[in-house]
């Protein structure tokens, strides 16, 4: 992950945040799509189960009206009356519908395995309906089937043979299963059928159609999202930024945010500008002491020079120049040991003091003989003291001159 890690900010925003709504859009899709899979089968079910009771009332009040009149014309017979009824009701849809039966009289009415088994169910009064999804070869389709429980007037046509009409014994002779039915008995059901791929056609419309508004959707959140925290937290942290490598560039203090806000990102802003001013303040004040502290240098009669522990100048005085024989671009980074004629036993001196903290000619006055770069000794007296600097010690020698050779 070390390659996220360097990413931008603002890479790493719209990553994360492209991320999480492409998992809230799959999800999304996911219910969307099984919410409408579950509309479109109770749509199915509620018309199919429309369908079937208009065809079982239709057969039931033929049943109950019509009398001698299939005999003149067989299209008033009950059951060829809802057959043509559920033709009219479906006409132009994808559904199939018709009456089957286990005593079927039209061999049109015999069912399937799947219609047999319902019948058998309806039969034994385990099941009032029936829908399910059946496989079918290669191709699923929804089924629904409503039981027709004979009535009265059913058994017209259905009860003893001795009592049915002439053209019903005409067509079925004595004997055939089709007759002797009980009031109450199950006597058929009407099946619906739905090709699945038709069913859901709509409902993958439908879905296809809402992926596109919710992808479009969630594209403006990203977008309206990505600029608002553009503006709202990425850009005052980068202005941080910039200004933070300005000042370690130029060493200026002088820059300021403007605070646009109250919020953590607006008291960051404010901490920083605050942090600029007293930067700045400390600068300017440590400015002018370090030019008192030189001016005072170099109007001292003696010379004054300040050193690390291993004997490096790094503050000088005029004064210090003349004795030592070189001006302050050279005499700056030299070491004050190879100008001590007893340089060795001076920095012994100090390395006793640095590790046992005392002694070591610290805060003591002692004569020494400084040998400038052509060879000339300067006898002087060294007042030596110690202060520190970013945890590191810093000597300053003030060398009062006797007698120069």
């Amino acid at each position: 992950m070390s390659w996220f890690a360097n990413l931008k900010i603002t890479t790493k925003f719209n990553i994360i945040l492209s991320l999480l709504l492409l998992f809230v859009f799959l999800a999304a899709a996911f219910f969307v799509y099984h919410r409408e899979r579950s509309l479109i089968d109770r749509i199915a079910v509620d018309n199919a189960r429309s369908i079937a009771r208009q065809i079982i009332e239709t057969r039931e009040y033929i049943s109950s009206v019509v009398k001698g009149e299939p005999n003149e014309n067989y299209n008033l017979v009950p059951q060829v009356v809802a057959t043509n009824v559920a033709k009219r009701l479906t006409k132009g849809s994808n559904y199939y519908v018709r009456q089957v039966s286990l005593r079927y009289r039209n061999p049109e009415n015999r069912p399937d395995r799947f219609e047999a088994e319902m019948l058998g169910l309806f039969a034994s009064k385990k099941i009032a309906e029936t829908y399910r999804i059946v496989q079918t070869g290669n191709e699923q389709t929804f089924r629904y089937m409503l039981p027709m429980v004979a009535e009265k007037s059913c058994l017209e046509c259905h009860g003893r043979y001795e009592e049915a009409p002439p053209f019903v014994q005409a067509r079925f002779p004595k004997g055939h299963y089709s007759y002797d039915y009980r009031v109450g008995e199950v006597i058929g059901a009407v099946s619906v059928s739905i090709p699945l791929a038709d069913l859901y056609r709509q409902a993958g419309t439908n879905f296809r159609n809402d992926l596109a508004y919710r992808g479009l959707t969630f594209c403006l959140i990203i977008l309206v999202m990505g600029l608002l925290v553009r503006r709202a937290i990425i850009d005052p942290i980068r202005q941080v930024s910039s200004s933070i490598s300005h000042v370690t560039a130029t060493g200026s203090f002088g820059d300021r945010i403007p605070q646009r806000s109250r919020d953590e990102i607006g008291e960051l802003i404010a901490a920083f500008n605050g942090m600029m001013e007293e930067l700045d303040l400390k600068t300017r004040q440590r400015t002018e002491s370090e030019d008192r502290y030189r001016n005072v240098l170099e109007m001292a009669q003696s010379a004054i020079v300040t050193f690390l522990a291993d004997g490096k100048l790094i503050i000088t005085n005029r004064r210090a120049e003349e004795i030592f024989g070189l001006p302050k671009g050279e005499l700056l980074g030299a070491s004050i040991y190879t100008f001590l004629a007893d340089g060795d036993g001076v920095r012994d001196g100090i390395m006793a003091y640095l590790r046992d903290g005392t002694g070591g000619l610290v805060g003591e006055t002692t004569p020494r003989k400084i040998r400038d770069i052509r060879g000339g000794i300067t006898e002087v007296e060294m007042a030596l003291s110690v202060s520190s600097s970013d945890h590191n010690p810093l000597f300053t020698a003030i060398l009062r001159e006797h007698v120069r050779r």
